[in-house]
């Protein structure tokens, strides 16, 4: 078992903390553990997952965009009971640098390549490798039908056909830099080179660091990443083989009660669901039969579950926000759930809409086309940035939603044939948009 050593002065609120198992980071409603995996497991133990988050937290789970399982509200004296409780399971717990490889890898036949022996063979050779910056992340994506393109990478590997495959530094498949076209045999050698070089510019160095210092003559935009790559949504049904099947299933907002999560896990259960795995976007993927994979989607839809990719909620990032988080301002879930509600027509699945209880922008850290941040003089509305950006308007936060049907119904004015919301948002521009959002004509 890992010793769990918690210092006060470490328990900080800084976005560039990483929380972990063993090392939970500080949050405005208590220290926050995450649980990262490296394969899938039982819905019972996902299940036992849950149970120990009402014992040791209170009882609230994220599903991170990347994957992973947070336990919130745990306390100085529950987190290393945590930490210990979760480490008996015996579970595929991730320790070390992140190297992610998409949810269905290796059981997906429309992959190009299986990611997973040069994922693990990286994760390998990176142990010895010490300094990196605490998020640093490596992407390894052989394709198929759920990638990681839209994903944050410092280093990523995408597979390019037979042998080969692109390495990009820094940012998502579409905007990081081609760094090189590899020999599958070469690839890990050059990632670990890579990871070395940026252990030795200090815990701050992040792969468009080394994209920065690369001779010019390496550095280039692959014909195939001229065109953005459409991402599947993991909420949808997937064959893998003849018997196997994936349905994909998330809590709005990707954050869910410890009791609503155990229903589902004993539900999959009982239909004698072979595992479940967190995937990207705030998903999990049951893994079972086809009849049991539709029983399980009704079931969840019952519940309140995203079993769609066409629910409005799954195209809103949102924070705990006010009373969970002592940091928030404003009920941000309040306001997603009206908002999915009452602006669909905005919420095409072209953007994220970003609502946050504060200025840190946890739920959201990169620029959305659209985002609304709780602050002391109210809600404010950002277009093209970040939470903490520059805002073209302000709300109180009893006219937010008005405020929102008013945007909503401006871009389904403006849209032109074939343009998406965000790129109509983008078009609009910022007065417009605050015209709108204030009532002006």
């Amino acid at each position: 078992m890992t010793a769990l050593s918690l210092d006060r002065s470490d328990l900080d609120m800084r976005r560039g903390a990483c929380p972990a198992l063993s090392t939970p980071m500080m949050t405005g409603d208590g220290l926050l553990a995450r649980i990262s995996l490296t394969g899938a497991i039982s819905p019972a133990d996902l299940a036992d997952i849950c149970r120990l988050a009402l014992v040791h937290g209170n009882g609230v789970i994220d599903i991170s965009a990347r994957g992973n399982l947070q336990i919130r509200g745990l306390t100085e004296t529950s987190a290393p009971q945590l930490d210990a409780d979760v480490r008996a399971m015996n579970l595929p717990l991730r320790d070390g640098l992140a190297v992610e490889v998409p949810p269905l890898a290796g059981m997906d036949d429309s992959e190009i390549a299986d990611p997973r022996p040069l994922a693990e063979a990286i994760r390998k050779g990176a142990r010895e490798i010490t300094g990196l910056a605490p998020k640093m992340a490596v992407v390894v994506d052989g394709g198929g039908r759920l990638r990681l393109s839209d994903l944050l990478a410092d280093i990523r590997l995408v597979a390019a056909g037979r042998n080969e495959w692109k390495l990009l530094l820094g940012g998502t498949e579409q905007s990081g830099r081609l760094f090189n076209v590899l020999r599958e045999t070469h690839a890990v050698d050059t990632v670990l080179g890579l990871l070395g070089r940026l252990s030795t510019l200090g815990n701050k160095a992040r792969g468009r660091d080394l994209a920065k210092d690369a001779p010019a003559q390496m550095l280039g935009t692959s014909p195939s990443m001229t065109a953005k790559h459409v991402a599947m949504s993991p909420f949808n049904l997937f064959g893998l083989s003849k018997d196997l099947r994936a349905i994909g299933i998330g809590p709005a907002f990707g954050q869910a009660k410890a009791q609503d999560l155990i229903a589902l896990c004993d539900e999959a259960s009982r239909l004698c669901m072979q595992s479940v795995k967190p995937a990207l976007d705030h998903s999990l993927l049951f893994f079972g039969p086809e009849t049991a994979c539709v029983a399980l989607r009704d079931f969840a839809g019952r519940h309140g579950f995203i079993i769609s990719a066409g629910d409005p909620r799954g195209h809103i990032a949102a924070c705990p926000g006010s009373p969970a988080c002592n940091s928030a301002i404003i009920a941000t879930h309040d306001i997603a759930t009206k908002a999915a509600a009452e602006c669909g027509d905005l919420l095409d699945g072209s953007f994220t809409l970003h609502v946050t209880g504060c200025a840190k922008g946890c739920a959201h850290p990169e620029p959305a086309a659209l985002a609304l941040c709780g602050t002391a003089a109210g809600v404010s509305l950002i277009a093209q940035g970040k939470a903490s950006g520059e805002p073209f308007a302000f709300t109180d936060f009893a006219d937010t939603n008005a405020t929102l049907r008013r945007l909503s119904d401006l871009v389904r004015t403006e849209r032109r044939p074939g343009e998406n919301s965000a790129d109509c948002l983008a078009r609009i521009g910022s007065g417009r948009l605050a015209a709108a959002a204030t009532g002006r004509p």
